[in-house]
């Protein structure tokens, strides 16, 4: 019983922090994409983040879209649909990043990243592809997927 108000009041506080950054920071955040509490989404350009549906952004995860040191400004990072982004990941300005992709733990993910794999490291390198995903990035199993090792 208790778990499940606590899970229900961690849902409601997600979803109104998910309208403010839509509405007060002016971010392209879909309604059913889920941000973690302990997301850094860059307060400098909140206009250039976009996080498209049933995608989710673990704690810890780092999303910029400027670039201070090259004085670029506003650079759109976008992250696509169904896509997991793990624990104390560093997404960089500019970046976009495909539908269905897994990003692991700690990746410093600093150019694009192409639908339907799964990156790791620093900087982050495809170590799978053709996978697929359902709801906020959990992976389905499929025989067809292939390591790149």
């Amino acid at each position: 019983m208790r778990l499940q108000l606590r899970t229900r009041i961690r849902g409601v506080i997600v979803d109104l922090r998910g309208a403010y950054l839509r509405r007060v920071k002016g971010m392209h955040i879909s309604k059913t994409a889920r941000v973690s509490w302990r997301v850094y989404l860059d307060k400098a350009a909140p206009k250039g983040i976009f996080i498209d549906d049933e995608s989710y952004l673990a704690s810890g995860v780092t999303v910029l879209a400027h670039d201070f040191a090259r004085l670029t400004g506003r650079l759109n990072t976008k992250i696509g649909k169904r896509c997991f982004i793990g624990v104390n990941a560093i997404i960089m300005p500019g970046v976009t990043i495909g539908d269905e992709v897994i990003v692991g733990a700690g990746a410093v993910v600093t150019k694009d990243v192409p639908s339907h794999c799964i990156v790791a490291g620093n900087p982050a390198k495809i170590i799978k592809t053709g996978i697929k995903t359902g709801r906020f990035g959990h992976l389905v199993k499929d025989d067809t997927q292939t390591n790149d090792n």
